[in-house]
């Protein structure tokens, strides 16, 4: 059978008309890590610091904040919703979703549609593209996507240096109302075991260098690539590219791969301030290049989830944005408001004592 490679776009034209982001307060220390685990040893920390949720919050409370801000950007009656999704690996229920505790919060109950969405870190992306598709089918006028995540690591493990909290909501519409346009996107999977965490396992496992290759580089770059094929550009036609950041290294050397330069990175690259942030990695990054971007600009956004598969888009800002952006707190807004903590404290604050 030969391999397909068609584009997602809807049946009418798609585009975001809100979006908003949060980050928690409290940051983690990269270095303070590494003085509990190695003495202080530690030979090229992968990030500075990282984002870490305070003891009253959550994905629902961090979701909820990010909505709102959404909401405030697009300016619509929540009741016109016809979809709230959350996409996370962290819900706080194993068994109550997340989606209807937020639609009730931003007053989109009782008529809409609601769902909890997994998919590692690209659940928040999974969930706009099927936001996309809902409202490119004429079947809702506005749906709500949104990536948050309170990531876990098992303590000492390497990831304990990157797992970090926070995320971003996007509420999708139709284009002639949107500050940007999603022209298409692809997506591209496979059964590729990187990363996991069985039933009644507190934290999750990795392949160590696997999680890289073929895991992190063959789905971004294949999906980056049939998008591009398909579209008839190449990374000169974009002004901005946003790829999931686990950690600094891995979103540069993709982008090298697919001849994207550090400037054209920039304003999404924000791992090594606010940690990785899973299903919220690659929709906070856009938001952050959004805050910045100018009517024209073209954006080339890839998540990627491990399991593993990633979902590229191409985004075109309209003259819209510049209107509407400064209606609700910006990205660096959210990482300039910052209180470091210590371990302890972030031991405390993540439950990772257990009494028994």
């Amino acid at each position: 059978m030969p391999e397909s490679k068609t584009l997602l776009q809807p049946a009418k034209p798609v585009g975001i008309i809100g979006y908003g982001a949060y980050v928690p307060r409290y940051r983690l220390p990269a270095k303070e890590v590494a003085r509990i685990w190695t003495g202080g040893r530690a030979g090229g920390l992968p990030i500075k610091e990282k984002a870490v949720p305070g003891l009253d919050e959550d994905v629902v409370t961090m979701s909820i904040e990010a909505a709102r801000n959404a909401m405030l950007r697009a300016q619509i009656d929540p009741a016109e919703l016809r979809a709230v999704w959350v996409g996370s690996e962290s819900h706080p229920y194993a068994v109550k979703p997340t989606s209807t505790i937020v639609a009730e919060a931003i007053s989109a109950v009782p008529n809409t549609q609601a769902a909890d969405w997994e998919f590692a870190c690209k659940a928040g992306t999974e969930a706009m593209v099927a936001a996309m598709g809902l409202v490119g089918s004429g079947m809702a006028r506005y749906a709500l996507a949104i990536g948050m995540d309170t990531a876990q690591a098992k303590p000492g493990d390497a990831l304990e240096y990157t797992a970090a909290a926070g995320g971003a909501a996007y509420i999708l519409g139709p284009a002639d109302e949107a500050l940007a346009t999603i022209e298409a996107s692809y997506s591209y999977v496979t059964d590729t075991p990187d990363f996991w965490r069985r039933e009644y396992q507190r934290y999750p496992e990795h392949g160590m260098r696997f999680t890289g290759e073929p895991a992190y580089f063959k789905h971004i770059s294949e999906a980056a690539k049939a998008l591009m094929e398909a579209s008839g550009t190449s990374a000169r036609d974009y002004k901005w590219a946003v790829f999931h950041q686990p950690n600094t290294k891995f979103p540069q050397r993709v982008a090298g791969m697919l001849g994207f330069s550090a400037e054209q990175i920039a304003p999404g690259l924000l791992v090594p301030v606010i940690g990785n942030t899973y299903a919220g990695a690659a929709l906070i990054g856009l938001t952050a290049t959004l805050d910045v971007a100018e009517p024209g600009d073209r954006i080339l956004l890839v998540s990627f989830g491990s399991g593993a598969g990633s979902d590229a888009f191409d985004i075109t800002v309209t003259d819209k944005l510049s209107e509407r952006r400064d209606r609700a707190p910006k990205t660096q807004e959210y990482i300039a408001r910052r209180t470091e903590i210590d371990y302890a404290t972030y031991v405390r604050y993540r439950g990772k004592l257990q009494m028994k």
